[in-house]
């Protein structure tokens, strides 16, 4: 089923760790260019008494009115992860789409993903393959390499502390909801590899990841093909 075949949708966007919504903007853009709506706040990442939880809250508020309607697909990117599939479980939601995004398991602490997902293996893996850009300190690399420098710029002006409350406690679902879903990885992300995050994928949601051009931040390096990945793409499975 694809945009042709339906209403407007409304897109709710979550950004990753010590980010803003305002990172969405170009696929928010391409978005509303085909008629659809979009919803992308910042959620309290500087706020030592903000965890998950309160995340949601947030995300929950900002729908607003539209959190009774069935056309909302939910997406959440990087840390996101963890709190996108939090609002498919309270609202009813067409979509939950993980963008080159951490996948919890349930009752799983942020803080232990890296350790129970093998992630430091995984980028030293992909490391020895190119050279170091996997896994290199610098944003510019990690995060944003594919993206012009002007936008990766402000990106880096317009990013945020993120403080350990919202990394310390259980996530708060036993079970991930049971909506269609569906999770794209980035070719050249060198923060979370392409490969890592399919296994990860397939290992806690029982589907096979698609894969999307860009960079970690691909709604910045390639935010068009992003754009249409979501619009145009069949509805996702099942969590297995």
């Amino acid at each position: 089923m694809t945009e042709s075949a339906t209403t407007t949708t409304t897109f709710v966007l979550i950004h990753g760790a010590a980010d803003v919504g305002w990172s969405w903007h170009l696929v928010a853009d391409e978005l509303r260019a085909h008629g659809h709506e979009v919803i992308a706040p910042d959620l309290p990442c500087e706020d030592e008494s903000a965890g998950l939880p309160e995340f949601a809250d947030v995300v929950v508020e900002a729908i607003g009115d539209r959190r009774t309607r069935r056309d909302l697909v939910v997406v959440g990117h990087s840390f996101g992860g963890f709190t996108a599939p939090l609002i498919a479980d309270r609202l009813p939601v067409a979509e939950l789409v993980y963008v080159a995004a951490m996948i919890p398991g349930p009752g799983e602490r942020p803080a232990d993903w890296w350790a129970r997902t093998g992630y430091e293996a995984a980028v030293a893996e992909q490391a020895a393959l190119d050279g170091g850009l996997t896994g290199n300190e610098d944003p510019y690399v990690s995060f944003l390499g594919g993206v012009p420098d002007e936008l990766a710029q402000e990106a880096m002006r317009r990013s945020r502390g993120q403080v350990d409350a919202s990394s310390a406690a259980p996530w708060p679902l036993a079970a991930h909801p049971q909506v269609p879903t569906r999770a794209l990885v980035a070719r050249d992300d060198r923060f979370f590899p392409a490969d890592f995050l399919r296994r990860v994928t397939r290992d806690r949601l029982g589907i096979e990841a698609e894969e999307i051009p860009g960079c970690h931040c691909a709604m910045l390096s390639h935010p068009r093909e992003l754009a249409a990945a979501l619009r145009d793409r069949p509805r996702g499975g099942l969590p297995g």
